[in-house]
């Protein structure tokens, strides 16, 4: 938490973290195998997080939101991570934080009242389609074409690893409705229903998140109303970059909060443990792990909240842009680091399924390439720095 909160914000920000500790602790922790094993999490489990309030977290009360800090939505991020244990489970409960925002930013008044509180209300479920097995993170070489019809457009192509794919209710689309411009200008937003005939969906086995639903998405003249244009012909790729700005300060967060589960977990290991008669923090070398693990999550928080202070703040700018790619890349090698020490730290419990520490180390992976991998991070951080 920034020393620039009052008291108010840090007893609100406290309260939180204490529901979302008791909420991972009861509501996910015991469940977190069988879905693991279900390949999603149940659609209830939006409902109740609606019900306090999560889902809607950042939005306007006139849609089921309720406005709130970056400081307190991160709090709350790194709460449910560090007692929930799962990257898949965050993925797939908050997977509108990435569909959404372009919507409420540039959609009609109309497109806002018929989708946002549907999903804030956790009865309807929303995800992001830009990926394209060819395209991946390079955004503007996507091909999934939509060409106006009438009162309609047509969807033709292909989407890959789309975060709650299967379920979806509302698919925030990716597509390019100029057809002659083949540059990042001729890409746009457009919101498709979930049940729209010519639409197709494959599951993918996936190392981690394996309790997220994550789909190859086809779409076969898939005819959408013109009114779930979001904004202006033209306009998406604009909006794609800005929306990964909040999706790579929310990883840099969950990052944050794996990191602590995997040093929770050592260290309660290590504490009962015994080896050679010792227990194993009793070992100068169990220790000295343990403190690596601790002085890189103590930088990542301290360098988070610098962060999200600024976006409090609205100090925004290309400056700030650059040092979001960098906390990112920062977080989540902190992550990889812990969730490897963590798994050392157990030895062979740490192979284990059931443990923490291996579910982490196999979703380190995701979060260092998800939202942006850590080189396309540097080259863009290294742009907006202008070097």
């Amino acid at each position: 938490m920034s020393s620039a909160m009052n008291a108010d914000e840090r007893e609100d920000i406290a309260l939180v973290v204490d529901a979302a500790t008791r909420f991972a602790k009861t509501e996910i922790a015991p469940h977190l195998a069988a879905w693991e094993a279900a390949g999603e999490i149940p659609r209830e489990l939006y409902r109740k997080a609606a019900e306090l309030g999560w889902l809607g977290m950042g939005y306007p009360e006139a849609h089921g939101g309720s406005p709130c800090s970056w400081a307190m939505r991160n709090a709350m991020a790194v709460a449910l991570a560090r007692h929930g244990g799962s990257g898949g489970l965050m993925a797939s409960l908050f997977s509108h934080n990435i569909a959404l925002p372009p919507v409420l930013r540039h959609g009609s008044p109309e497109l806002l009242a018929e989708v946002l509180p549907s999903v804030l209300s956790g009865k309807k479920i929303a995800a992001l389609a830009i990926s394209e097995p060819g395209g991946g993170t390079d955004v503007s070489a996507l091909k999934t074409t939509a060409r106006r019809e009438g009162d309609d457009y047509v969807v033709d192509g292909e989407k890959i690893f789309i975060t709650s794919g299967m379920r979806a209710d509302w698919l925030t689309v990716a597509v390019r409705t100029d057809l002659q411009d083949k540059s990042p200008m001729g890409i746009s937003m457009l919101v498709v229903p979930g049940d729209a005939p010519g639409l197709s969906r494959s599951p993918l086995k996936k190392m981690g998140w394996h309790c997220s639903d994550t789909a190859q998405l086809r779409f076969d003249g898939v005819r959408v109303p013109a009114r779930y244009l979001v904004g202006q012909e033209g306009q998406g790729f604009k909006m794609i970059l800005t929306n990964f700005n909040g999706e790579r300060l929310s990883m840099a967060a969950l990052s944050l909060g794996f990191s602590e589960a995997c040093y929770d977990e050592a260290l309660a290991w290590a504490r009962q443990r015994k080896t050679f008669g010792s227990l194993l923090v009793d070992h100068q070398v169990i220790r000295h792990k343990l403190m690596d693990m601790r002085m890189r999550i103590e930088s990542t928080r301290a360098w988070l909240n610098a962060v999200t202070l600024r976006a409090d703040t609205n100090d925004k700018g290309a400056e700030w842009v650059a040092q979001v790619c960098l906390l990112k890349n920062h977080a989540t090698q902190t992550m990889q680091f812990c969730a490897d020490a963590a798994v050392q730290t157990l030895g062979g419990m740490g192979f284990m399924q059931g443990t923490a520490a291996e579910r982490i180390y196999r979703e380190v992976k995701v979060m260092m390439i998800g939202g942006g991998t850590e080189e396309i991070m540097k080259e863009l951080a290294s742009r907006q720095l202008g070097l």
